[in-house]
């Protein structure tokens, strides 16, 4: 649900009632995965989206119905059906659930949903914890978990245990910035010792199953270079969510005239300023200025901070002589291995729009364990698990 958090906090600004369909279970090959929602308020105005067309008039109808009725949420499966080719489902052969919510003035768990968009749209770290497979009473019940563990709404009266326990375990995926189910048996919420899944699942008897969504800070992608192949890279890293910096060492070049698009630009030498900003586990670093007075001590420093993605544009040649003096600075086999370089997938890219594709398709690929092999040759589903996609790598000799 946090997905379309901006369009529903404005209508929440307006004073619009709404339901909300949100993907709490998903398996096998489906569209959208897990925390992607449909909202529909009471005039029929639609946004979002939880399978991409296949079942979203089935998926309105219900959040209709959910407004006029008790206000109790409701969980509904869709799949894809051999015996009846018209009826509704995924035609792609996957299974997901859904959880249909009403957020209305008298409807539990209302003011938790209401702090969680605003808070999503504002950017804030939060997690959003809501039951989908339980007791009827839990149905639909939310918490709304800050980054220092403390945490708004109930499950209830006689479920303070509870909610410690859930709320540990939301706190956990909001640090990792992951959205996922939490499965808690009922002695593990009663003793507070939950064990928790990534993705779907059943519940164990008499427990329960949380879906926790995480919003977090958009990921940064900071690129050192400011020539022409940044340009066009900024906006494909807008375009896919990032905060986007640009940092080069010559003023002349980093301008704003020149990345309208860049969320932050710098003019400082690219190893220094790296030293000396923020990153984390998801930061995407592109070396593209190709100069080894600049790209030597920048990569140096980058390849042994725990970060997401490390590219480097320049020659096969280039890159030989990168790497011999990055040997020489002090850097072993592994830092070296993470090292993209040359710079993205092979495309056959000739402009700056085309490379800064096949680099964003690398880093796409990195961050999900994709091939990136053309999906033609590889018989296997499209949506794989860890396992599953290990296979696909053997096979097609993928490291």
């Amino acid at each position: 649900m946090l997905d379309i958090a901006h369009e529903l906090s404005g209508w929440i600004e307006e004073g619009r009632e709404f339901a909300v369909a949100t993907v709490v279970g998903v398996s096998g090959s489906a569209p959208r995965g897990l925390g992607a929602a449909l909202a529909v308020d009471r005039d029929g105005n639609a946004v979002g989206s939880v399978s991409g067309g296949c079942v979203e008039g089935a998926v309105y109808d219900l959040c209709t119905q959910a407004l006029e009725a008790d206000g109790r949420s409701v969980v509904e499966r869709f799949g894809y059906s051999d015996e009846d080719a018209f009826a509704v489902g995924l035609t792609c052969g996957g299974i997901i659930d859904i959880l249909v919510t009403p957020v209305t003035a008298g409807a539990p768990g209302s003011t938790v949903f209401r702090s969680a968009l605003t808070s999503a749209a504002r950017n804030e770290p939060a997690a959003l914890t809501q039951v989908f497979r339980g007791p009827a009473d839990l149905l639909g019940k939310s918490l709304l978990v800050r980054p220092d563990g403390t945490y708004e709404g109930s499950h209830g009266d006689d479920h303070a245990t509870l909610d410690r326990t859930a709320a540990a375990q939301a706190h956990a995926l909001l640090e990792a910035g992951r959205t996922g189910t939490v499965e808690l048996s009922a002695s593990a919420a009663r003793r507070g010792s939950p064990r928790t899944e990534s993705g779907g699942g059943s519940h164990c008897p008499g427990g329960l199953t949380l879906l926790v969504e995480a919003n977090m800070p958009s990921p940064r992608m900071i690129v050192f270079g400011a020539i022409d192949f940044a340009a066009a890279l900024v906006r494909v890293g807008k375009f896919l969510g990032f905060h986007v910096t640009v940092c080069d060492a010559r003023p002349v070049f980093a301008t704003r005239a020149r990345f309208p698009d860049a969320d932050d630009i710098v003019v400082d030498w690219p190893h220094r300023y790296l030293l000396s900003t923020s990153t984390d586990a998801r930061t995407v670093l592109c070396v593209l200025t190709h100069d080894a007075k600049f790209d030597v001590p920048l990569l140096n420093e980058a390849l042994r901070m725990p970060v997401a993605y490390v590219g480097a544009m320049g020659s096969r040649r280039t890159h030989a002589d990168r790497e011999r003096q990055l040997r020489e600075a002090g850097l072993g086999e592994r830092e070296l291995a993470r090292l993209k370089s040359p710079i993205g997938l092979d495309l056959g890219a000739r402009t700056p729009e085309e490379t800064a594709l096949s680099i964003a398709a690398e880093i796409i690929a990195a961050r999900h364990g994709g091939t990136g092999v053309p999906l033609t040759n590889a018989q296997m589903p499209i949506h794989r698990d860890a396992g599953q996609l290990a296979v696909l790598r053997a096979v097609l000799g993928v490291a």
